[in-house]
């Protein structure tokens, strides 16, 4: 009887422990059910129409395929120019926001100008992080039609001789579409490096200026290294979300003129609903995340070696 009573009042701490663990997953659990219902439900889903053919919109019954599909996908010219428009379109995104980031957080940061300057140029400077995909979309047809202000101007200043198509050339409307993307996105660099210049000590910069060290020294040494975690952070985020923008290319150039402008998101998007190859867009799908997914890999590794 003795040992009986031992063994369960063993067991109730054990199992009093047990509950206590459960408890926070107890909480989380609504979140997980909906990242399951949301995200990894829809994942599986198209990983599986990857895998078959015949699937959605058929009289035929799904076939398995295999890796047929992106053995097809892969070795198609018109996935390859939307593989090097997407990386043209990301890499240049990424460098070009952060320079002017950087360049617009060091111009508010400085004491050479007065609050009342800054708080006007932190006005205007966020501007383009106000509008959503859509707005920016149809302000940047307006701006660079050739009949608009943008032709006007370059026309008016001798800059052009003739109103130029920059969004209906094939030689331009990657690169329009480009810059009206550094446009909309620079903000989001400025702010957060705007936020880690002013946790970056004085007393570093007051030091080395005793040591004799210039302003670009004190730029490469402090302010550079100071910024190193928000500047990898920031541009493996914004490599995985411009290789995801579909918005603005879509309301824009729509992939053209004659795919010139054509990334993998409007790729996926007329292979489902204007060819509907359903199994090979979600092919493509597939190569899409698991391009994010090896950037996103770095991503979560340079968080916890910071966080350590």
């Amino acid at each position: 009887m003795q040992k009986s009573r031992v063994s369960t009042g063993l067991k109730r701490p054990g199992r009093h422990r047990l509950m206590k663990g459960l408890v926070p997953y107890l909480y989380l659990s609504p979140t997980l059910v909906l990242l399951a219902v949301l995200s990894l439900i829809p994942i599986a889903t198209v990983f599986t129409y990857s895998l078959l053919d015949n699937v959605i919109i058929t009289r035929d019954a799904p076939t398995f395929v295999g890796i047929s599909n992106y053995l097809d996908i892969i070795s198609k010219s018109h996935f390859r120019q939307a593989l090097q428009n997407t990386l043209v379109f990301a890499i240049a995104s990424v460098i070009a926001h952060f320079i002017l980031g950087l360049s617009f957080a060091l111009l508010l940061n400085t004491n050479l100008i007065g609050a009342n300057a800054k708080a006007l140029f932190r006005v205007i400077y966020i501007l383009p992080w106000v509008f959503t995909a859509s707005i920016i979309a149809i302000l940047w047809r307006l701006l660079l039609n050739p009949n608009g202000v943008v032709n006007y101007l370059l026309i008016s200043v001798g800059l052009a001789n003739e109103p130029i198509e920059w969004l209906s050339s094939r030689q331009l409307a990657l690169q329009s579409v480009t810059f009206i993307n550094i446009w909309a996105g620079y903000p989001f660099y400025m702010v957060s490096f705007l936020a880690g210049l002013q946790g970056i000590p004085t007393s570093l910069y007051e030091a080395a200026k005793i040591d004799g060290a210039n302003g670009v020294q004190l730029f490469r040494y402090i302010t550079l290294p100071q910024l190193k975690p928000i500047i990898t952070s920031l541009a493996m985020l914004d490599f995985i979300w411009t290789t995801h923008q579909f918005t603005l290319i879509w309301m824009t150039t729509g992939g053209g003129p004659i795919r010139s402008s054509e990334v993998l998101s409007t790729y996926t998007y007329k292979t489902a609903f204007s060819a509907f190859q359903f199994s090979q867009a979600s092919t493509i799908a597939m190569i899409i995340l698991a391009l994010t997914t090896f950037v996103a890999i770095f991503y979560v590794r340079n968080q916890r070696m910071a966080a350590e």
